[in-house]
């Protein structure tokens, strides 16, 4: 029997403008971190989701975007607590170097062709600095194509393929059948098909899925 078929599979539904889904990201690492050596290992996949389809493909004013979804008294002061809570995990959040809200359907084509190559994380987790470290714009293909080519894909492949259009139907069905399934809001972190976590929980709650997950199958 290989790892991989003993490994726990966690598909962890994101959506990269999600600042709690980046939060998320560094708790499962916790978790992650903090498991057993003896322990099976957490094969875990991206999978994509859209907090907002509607925003054009090229993008939208950052601030237009926020009085949009959050009302002119409200831009200024509501990632408050997402800057505290990702300072709580090294994460120094720069919403103010964001210029345009992304369309983020490209950037989960780009996740899904890492897969290919086993470099989801490592994309994901370059996606997610980009956009609130250094503020860059995931609706441009050239900074996605870059962001491909520092985690060691193709980035010429994934060029040619953002200039057509392939795998976005099959972005979309994944984001239908996560609605499907009951997934409203990301960070969610689905464990071996059976178990949910939503939102950026503690660390000891994602492991709690995990060891669920474990003993289910000891006593399958």
């Amino acid at each position: 029997m290989t790892d991989s078929d003993t490994a726990l599979t966690l598909d962890v539904v994101s959506d990269v403008m999600c600042p709690w889904c980046f939060i998320g990201k560094r708790r499962l690492e916790t978790a992650l971190a903090g498991r057993d050596p003896g322990a099976p290992a957490v094969e875990v996949h991206w999978r994509p989701f859209q907090l907002d389809a509607t925003i054009p493909e090229g993008g939208m004013d950052r601030r237009d975007y926020l009085e949009r979804k959050f009302g002119a008294d409200r831009a200024d002061s509501v990632y408050d607590r997402v800057r505290e809570a990702g300072a709580e995990e090294g994460i120094a959040f720069a919403f103010d170097r964001i210029e345009r809200s992304p369309n983020t359907l490209n950037a989960h084509r780009v996740i899904r062709w890492a897969g290919e190559d086993g470099r989801q994380d490592a994309v994901v987790e370059r996606l997610f600095s980009l956009y609130f470290l250094e503020g860059a714009n995931l609706s441009d293909p050239a900074v996605l194509a870059q962001a491909a080519r520092d985690c060691g894909l193709d980035a010429d492949r994934v060029s040619k393929l953002l200039a057509s259009d392939a795998d976005k139907d099959a972005v979309r069905e994944e984001i239908s059948l996560a609605q499907r399934m009951g997934v409203t809001g990301v960070p969610c972190f689905i464990v071996a098909g059976r178990y949910a976590v939503m939102g950026a929980q503690p660390p000891e709650v994602i492991a709690d899925a995990l060891s669920r997950a474990e003993a289910d199958r000891t006593d399958d």
